[in-house]
């Protein structure tokens, strides 16, 4: 029997995520093994009047292909992968990969020219800037052991998360898009943390729902030179495969002049990727209602509930702070007191606390208002 959530998961992200119009061309992509949401989701955008077009790749496959990849060999797939999504007005990405760490011995020099050569024109330029766009994960083993928790619990989980009512959070996120777009100074403070920067002038962007789906987060990015301090990250990430742990910068007018982390060494390899990545192109604050503890899932630790991402790399277009680099890896720093707490500060006035919200116009963003 078909699972009606994930049909509601397929309505939300066809109708609600990219909105497909009749006569639109939909590129759904999956990396990993499932088959029940790409089904249900070619037959909504059939429903929509929409074409689809479907791209199934083993993430056991990618690894091989990368480890033995040239750089002319990059360049022709990245070549025809970008003709294709020249082609398409929406794309839906599935990621169900059973070991995230598939790609760990995947040589380092390798992964810089993939994230060079074809994953920046594909995806960054041409996918982010060019398409209706939304990315999510899947629920199976894997995930569920990095949450440590049961496959059913999980699943659970996932479903309750992915298919919140994400309208409602779209209109409570106005007040601190607003905030953002009016606000010159920013401190955030914490254990190990004392971090100053501007972002007057830069914007600020609502998430919800429309391009990942878990969602909740409104993001900016740092006037480019502005960043001063040290901060000091408290959840595990993955980066090309590799789980780096404790990361910390210390910024000198914008850039990152140390960091270190279980593996500086590697990690300051990725910084040297090219001269944007030792720049922040996000700020962002988090707070999905019913993700509380991170997982090593991007998709869904970046929107945990009292939580902050700081991402060394690209800038978005809509708030564009001229950084440009290979690489946008997001880090997150959750700030609720079971994480050592923490505050946020706008203009000198204290905004949030510990994770909650204390200013009148932004307490609808406060978990009891979202779920």
């Amino acid at each position: 029997m078909k699972d009606p959530r994930i049909q509601k998961l397929a309505e939300n992200l066809v109708g609600y995520s990219v909105n497909v119009q009749p006569g639109e061309n939909v590129l759904v992509e999956m990396i990993g093994n499932e088959r029940d949401l790409i089904k249900a989701v070619v037959e909504e955008v059939g429903k929509a009047g929409g074409n689809a077009f479907v791209q199934l790749t083993d993430r056991t496959v990618l690894r091989s292909m990368l480890k033995y990849a040239t750089r002319e060999s990059l360049q022709t797939w990245a070549e025809i992968d970008l003709n294709r999504m020249k082609q398409m007005d929406c794309y839906i990405g599935i990621r169900a990969g059973e070991n995230v760490n598939d790609l760990a011995d995947v040589p380092e020099e390798n992964m810089k020219l993939y994230n060079s050569l074809y994953s920046h024109p594909v995806h960054s330029e041409q996918r982010v800037k060019h398409t209706k766009w939304v990315v999510l994960r899947y629920p199976n083993a894997s995930m569920a052991q990095l949450a440590n928790t049961s496959t059913e619990a999980f699943e659970d989980f996932y479903f309750e998360v992915c298919n919140l009512d994400y309208a409602k959070m779209d209109r409570a996120q106005d007040a601190l898009a607003d905030l953002m777009k009016k606000t010159d100074k920013v401190r955030i403070a914490g254990p190990g943390t004392d971090l100053s920067f501007s972002i007057k002038g830069i914007g600020g962007e609502k998430c919800s729902g429309q391009k990942n789906i878990p969602d909740g987060e409104v993001y900016t990015a740092p006037v480019r030179d502005s960043v001063n301090g040290t901060i000091s990250y408290n959840a595990a990430s993955i980066y090309n495969g590799v789980t780096f742990e404790n990361v910390k910068f210390t910024f000198e007018n914008g850039k990152i002049v140390e960091a270190t982390s279980n593996d500086t060494a590697r990690l300051n390899e990725i910084l040297d990727s090219d001269e944007g990545a030792r720049y922040i192109g996000e700020f962002a604050i988090g707070f999905n209602p019913y993700i509380l503890h991170p997982m090593k899932d991007i998709l869904f630790d970046e929107k945990i509930a009292g939580s902050l991402h700081f991402t060394p790399g690209q800038a978005y277009d809509v708030t564009d702070n001229g950084n440009r680099s290979s690489i946008h890896w997001d880090l997150v720093l959750i700030q609720r007191p079971d994480y050592g707490g923490g505050e946020i500060y706008f203009d000198d006035i204290l905004i949030r606390k510990d994770g909650i919200f204390v200013i009148p116009e932004l307490e609808g963003l406060n978990p009891e208002n979202l779920k």
